[in-house]
């Protein structure tokens, strides 16, 4: 055989010794780490009547869509170096698309050391936020677990303690002002896992499964003598209205639709402008039941919600934090399939008046609001700051003044629609009297420093303690106020800009919403007051 010959037999055997072995060990590694915490851990975990990581992965997630990151990352034990274990970390990342749009996903699994720590490879919850931060992208995690410490037990491994630092939360903080950040408490959650809950734009919890706290009932009853179940101490009947998440869901699936109703507002980071969908719902509907949705009587409280559904597109509601600081509502919405924020009072929750909750609740609202350029709509009946021993034991005053800053602070464009009452400093401070007002009032408006009625036994008490009669001259004033208070009063003297039939509402808002949409582009990027939780 000559040289040539027998040089080209040899490069073809060695085109037919290929990298099949290694290729064959990586689908092995892939399918122990897709075993997650082994058979047994697994059904345990499933017969809670939980979904596990990997469940949740793909129903949150558009069908086929996830690239998971860092499969091949666990604990391994080998023999004659022969891989014969391996025990997946406890965290699940990766990119996947929901709507057909790229967000980033981080998963506890709690089969692997009830997703403490100890069970995971740290670089893998830091690489899913560095993600989300540098690919600017959503991250969407899904929390179950302690994602803290972990075990005293791992003390005698390591021969030492430790200052703790919580891992990545540069990027946690930064995050917020970049990116869309949701979270999912699907388990028992505590400690940093917790915190990863709450420092998020918009959190869920599910009901029967979840439980959200500082420190367990063992540690709990350790250190302060409290006896207490996981429901007890942190379950859906604590957090519902805690303030500590936004919303709750009757199962994992109805979470995720959640989350996917939430990020279909938001733009994928604050370098772009939220997305227009298409909408059936005529622009210039005007729904007949406005005409009569504000009761003549102006004691009488009348229900928010039907009113949202007469004015903004069609099954747009998405409200957020319902039973927290409940004499605000707070939601997203779409007008002309444009999303918006939306405030709105409750006058069935302490009369719609700004509480220390409330305070708190439209403060984060609109902090949502400006980090992510969604214009407000703000419908106001607002009978000023809550009064009374409660109120001024909680400080209200000094969250109520925070509120009213925020609202000051707020550069995305806001139209106020003013429903009944602007009263005192907590009416006056759903806008920026000193700008140019984007506002409009219904007839049914009523406004001024105190309402009439109560400012009557203030400013007449002298007269109406000296009368023979006080109840009959506190009518007889009361009557010569009526047309003093008349809006159109304060349209003469161009203290008020519009009034307008209740009905014309919907039509008007979605002109002022494409032209907020126009102005938007001047406002892109980092806002220089972005949200924190």
């Amino acid at each position: 055989m000559s040289w040539e010959k027998e040089n080209s037999v040899s490069r073809d055997k060695e085109k037919a010794v290929g990298w099949e072995k290694e290729v064959e060990e990586l689908h092995q590694r892939e399918q122990l780490a897709y075993q997650m915490g082994g058979e047994e851990r697994v059904r345990r975990h499933v017969d809670r009547g939980k979904l596990t990581v990997r469940q949740r992965i793909e129903r949150l997630l558009d069908t086929g869509s996830f690239h998971e990151t860092g499969a091949l990352a666990g604990k391994s034990t080998y023999e004659n170096d022969e891989l014969v274990d391996f025990r997946p970390a406890n965290f699940v990342c990766g990119t996947g698309r929901i709507d057909g749009r790229k967000v980033v996903v981080g998963a506890d699994d709690f089969t692997v050391r009830g997703g403490a720590a100890d069970g995971s490879i740290r670089g893998k919850q830091e690489y899913a936020e560095r993600m989300a931060h540098d690919l600017q992208l959503p991250i969407v995690r899904l929390v179950d677990g302690t994602g803290g410490g972990g075990s005293v037990k791992t003390l005698l491994d390591t021969g030492y303690t430790y200052v703790p630092a919580n891992p990545a939360w540069d990027l946690v903080v930064q995050n917020m002002g970049v990116v869309p950040v949701v979270s999912a408490c699907l388990g028992s959650v505590a400690g940093l896992g917790a915190a990863r809950v709450a420092a998020s734009h918009f959190s869920v919890m599910v009901e029967g499964i979840s439980q959200l706290f500082v420190a367990g009932p063992a540690i709990v009853k350790f250190g302060i003598g409290q006896d207490l179940t996981k429901e007890e101490l942190g379950g859906v009947q604590v957090h519902r209205s805690s303030g500590a998440i936004d919303n709750v869901a009757a199962t994992e699936d109805d979470a995720f639709l959640q989350i996917r109703r939430f990020l279909s507002y938001l733009p994928p980071n604050v370098w772009q402008l939220p997305k227009r969908t298409h909408c059936e719902d005529s622009s210039l509907r005007k729904d007949e039941r406005l005409l009569s949705a504000i009761p003549k009587n102006r004691k009488s409280p009348y229900k928010i919600r039907p009113i949202l559904e007469m004015i903004f597109d069609s099954n747009s509601i998405f409200e957020m934090t319902r039973y927290y600081g409940g004499s605000l509502v707070t939601a997203l919405a779409r007008l002309d399939g444009y999303p918006v924020g939306v405030l709105a009072s409750d006058p069935f929750v302490m009369g719609g008046s700004l509480t220390s909750e409330s305070s708190e609740k439209l403060v984060r609202f609109l902090d949502l609001c400006q980090t992510f350029h969604l214009p407000v709509v703000n419908l106001v009946d607002q009978p000023g700051i809550a009064v009374g021993l409660a109120a001024e034991q909680k400080g209200t005053i000094r969250k109520a003044a925070r509120a009213v800053s925020a609202v000051y602070q707020s550069t995305v464009p806001t139209v106020e629609v003013i429903l009944r009452r602007v009263f005192g400093v907590g009416g006056a401070g759903m806008t920026n009297a000193h700008g140019l007002n984007s506002r409009y009032a219904w007839p049914s408006a009523d406004w001024g420093s105190l309402p009439v009625e109560g400012g009557i036994d203030v400013a007449y008490r002298r007269d109406l303690e000296a009368s023979d009669n006080p109840a009959a001259l506190y009518q007889e004033i009361l009557a010569q106020m009526e047309s003093v208070r008349s809006p159109f009063r304060t349209a003469e003297v161009f203290g008020i800009e519009e009034i307008i039939d209740p009905r014309d509402t919907r039509p008007l808002l979605c002109e002022w919403v494409e032209d907020a949409y126009a102005l938007l582009p001047q406002q892109l990027g980092m806002s220089t007051h972005y949200m924190r939780p």
